[in-house]
């Protein structure tokens, strides 16, 4: 990988967490941006699986199964292969998100989502001023909620990957 992240393009099957978070945090210098993304990225979680929940795909080992299940199979797969000490919270987190967003109104779920979203772009339109890093590379979409968690729980500690280690005012 070049150290210039305008160049830079994330091969999926040689990921590797340090490159991903440093590719990641290209794009999230600013602590304004960093707050509302730790905002933003947990609605939308939350929200996009409580919405996937109501889209059934049928039967898998005779139990029903819907595309948030599915959601969150990819990504435990991907975060397993990336970071087994992130990937165990974070599976956690996911099923917590999922039955809650479940729960919840189809109608709360969409206003979360949509408000997650525009915290995103608050943060990358007024603190940021770059583009979101999953409009270069799809994969950031997996790679933001582990890079949130990695603030909470920090496993990858190496100055510019994650959060608190390298906000900036």
């Amino acid at each position: 990988m070049t150290s210039d992240p305008a160049h830079t393009r994330v091969n999926f099957l040689a990921m590797n967490i340090r490159d991903s978070f440093a590719d990641y945090a290209a794009y999230h210098q600013t602590k304004g941006n960093k707050w509302f993304h730790r905002l933003g990225i947990p609605l939308i979680m939350l929200s996009l699986l409580g919405m996937l929940a109501r889209a059934g795909t049928g039967k898998f080992l005779g139990m029903p199964t819907d595309a948030a299940m599915l959601l969150i199979f990819v990504a435990t797969v991907t975060y397993i292969r990336l970071e087994w000490r992130l990937a165990i919270p974070m599976l956690i987190v996911s099923i917590a998100f999922y039955l809650i967003g479940a729960w919840l109104p189809m109608s709360v779920n969409i206003a979360l989502f949509i408000l997650g979203w525009i915290f995103q772009f608050i943060g990358h339109s007024v603190y940021e001023h770059k583009q979101p890093a999953f409009m270069r590379n799809a994969v950031h979409l997996l790679i933001g909620p582990l890079w949130i968690l990695n603030d909470v729980i920090p496993v990858v500690r190496e100055p510019g990957v994650g959060g608190r280690a390298s906000e900036q005012v």
